[in-house]
C-alpha cells in the first residue's frame, strides 16, 4: 500500500502548525488569541504524527509527537505533555531506541512531578526493556528495574515490586553479583510464603537463591550449607504432591554433590532434574558455574 499521500499530509500539517506558531508569536497574534493558536499547532502536530505512523516513518512521528508535548507543556497542560512524550517514545521505539529513552524518561519526570509513581515505574519498566533487548546495556536495565520497584513500593504494590526486583535478582545472578541475588531471592520467596496465590512459587525462588549460594566462594560452603538445608526444607513443603515424589530428590543430590565435591554425582543430578523439569538458560548458566568451581576445587586437590 503507498502510504506517500499520508506523508505528504503530515507535511502539509507541520508547515501549517510552524505558521500558526509564528503568528502567535508576533505582537498581533500574542494581542489576538496566541494561546488558540499554540492549542490549533498542538493538534496538528499530533495529526501529522498519526499519520506519520500510518506511512511508518517512526522518526518522524516521534519527532511529530514530541514537538505537540512540548507545546503542551508551554500551555501548562502536564497530563497532555506526558502522554504524547509517551506516543513520542513509542514511535522511536521502532526507529532510535536512545530517542525513545529519552522520550520515556521526559514523561517520566511529568509524571513523577505530578506524583503519578506507579505510572512512572511502569514506563521505566519500557525503559529497562529497551536496555535489555535493543542497546544490550544490563547494568543500566538494572537500574531502571530497580527504580521502578522502589516507585512500586512507595505505591504499597509488592507484586509489581517484586516482579522487578527478580529481573534484577537475574541479571545480578548472572553477573555474579550473588549476594545482591540471594537477597532478593529470599525477599521475595518470603513474601510469596505468606500469600496464598504465590506460596506455591516461593520453592522456585529458594531454589534459586541455593543456587546462588552455590556459586559462592568456596570458603563460604559450611556457611551456605546450612542455608541449604533450610530452602529445601521449605521447598519440600511447598511442592504439590506429584512433584514431591520427583523434584525434591534431584535437588537434594545436587547438594549432596556438592557438598561432596564429587563432579559425577552432581552431573548425574542435573541431567536427572532437567529429564524432570527442563532447565531454562538462567538455571544451565548457574549449574554449569557450580560445575565448573567443583572441577576447579578438583584440580586444586590434585
Amino acid at each position: 500500500m503507498d502510504n506517500s499521500g499520508k506523508e505528504k499530509e503530515a507535511l502539509a500539517l507541520i508547515a501549517e502548525a510552524e505558521k500558526k506558531l509564528k503568528s502567535s508569536q508576533s505582537f498581533f497574534g500574542t494581542l489576538f488569541g496566541g494561546s488558540s493558536k499554540v492549542e490549533e499547532a498542538c493538534d496538528m502536530y499530533a495529526r501529522a504524527a498519526n499519520m506519520f505512523k500510518m506511512a511508518k516513518n517512526w522518526s518522524a512521528a516521534g519527532n511529530a509527537f514530541s514537538q505537540a508535548a512540548r507545546l503542551h507543556l508551554q500551555m501548562q497542560s502536564k497530563h497532555d505533555a506526558a502522554t504524547n512524550f509517551i506516543d513520542a517514545g513509542n514511535a522511536f521505539k521502532k526507529a532510535d531506541p536512545q530517542e525513545a529513552i529519552n522520550c520515556l524518561n521526559r514523561a517520566i519526570e511529568i509524571y513523577t512531578d505530578m506524583g503519578r509513581f506507579t505510572i512512572a515505574a511502569k514506563h521505566h519498566i519500557s525503559i529497562a526493556e529497551i536496555y535489555e533487548t535493543e542497546l544490550v546495556d544490563i547494568d543500566k536495565a538494572i537500574a531502571h528495574y530497580e527504580q521502578a520497584a522502589d516507585y512500586y513500593k512507595g505505591e504499597e504494590s509488592t507484586s509489581s515490586a517484586n516482579k522487578c526486583l527478580l529481573k534484577v535478582a537475574s541479571y545480578a545472578a548472572q553477573l555474579e553479583q550473588y549476594q545482591k541475588a540471594i537477597e532478593i531471592y529470599e525477599q521475595v520467596g518470603t513474601y510469596a510464603m505468606d500469600s496464598t496465590l504465590l506460596k506455591y512459587s516461593a520453592k522456585d525462588h529458594f531454589f534459586k537463591a541455593a543456587l546462588c549460594h552455590f556459586c559462592v566462594d568456596m570458603l563460604n560452603a559450611k556457611v551456605n550449607l546450612q542455608c541449604l538445608q533450610m530452602y529445601f526444607f521449605f521447598y519440600i513443603a511447598l511442592c504439590s504432591f506429584s512433584e514431591i515424589r520427583f523434584t525434591p530428590v534431584c535437588e537434594q543430590k545436587l547438594l549432596d554433590a556438592y557438598e561432596e565435591q564429587n563432579v559425577d554425582a552432581y552431573t548425574d543430578a542435573v541431567k536427572e532434574f532437567d529429564s524432570i523439569s527442563r532447565l531454562d538458560q538462567w538455571l544451565t548458566t548457574m549449574l554449569l558455574r557450580i560445575k565448573k568451581s567443583i572441577q576447579d576445587e578438583e584440580s586444586d586437590l590434585r
